[in-house]
């Protein structure tokens, strides 16, 4: 079958990284820039960086947002702010019995 179909290797492992790698990027990078969208003042988020603060003011023109922190008022990019933390730390916490 290989003599017939001397490509089909090579198509069969471009499929398989397009299912295991890039589809699932992809679908990572719409995640992301929809959280970034949904964020509004009062928000509290954590930075990829590691910075807690809640968001202050968010400016549409240049994609940006203003952090209050225990430090003053920090301006970070949005996609400087970490979806996975920043829905761990909004996330309600268990009941405990």
């Amino acid at each position: 079958m290989l003599e017939q179909y001397p490509f089909l290797p090579l198509v069969l492992i471009f499929v398989v990284a397009y299912f295991f790698m890039i589809r699932p990027q992809m679908k990572r990078q719409k995640d992301e820039k929809k959280f970034a969208e949904q964020l509004k003042k009062g928000d509290k988020v954590i930075t990829k960086s590691g910075m807690h603060g809640k968001i202050m003011e968010l400016n549409d023109k240049d994609f940006s947002c203003i952090l209050e922190t225990m430090a003053g008022k920090i301006k970070f990019d949005r996609s400087a702010i970490s979806m996975e933390m920043s829905k761990k730390l909004n996330a309600p916490e268990p009941e405990k019995k």
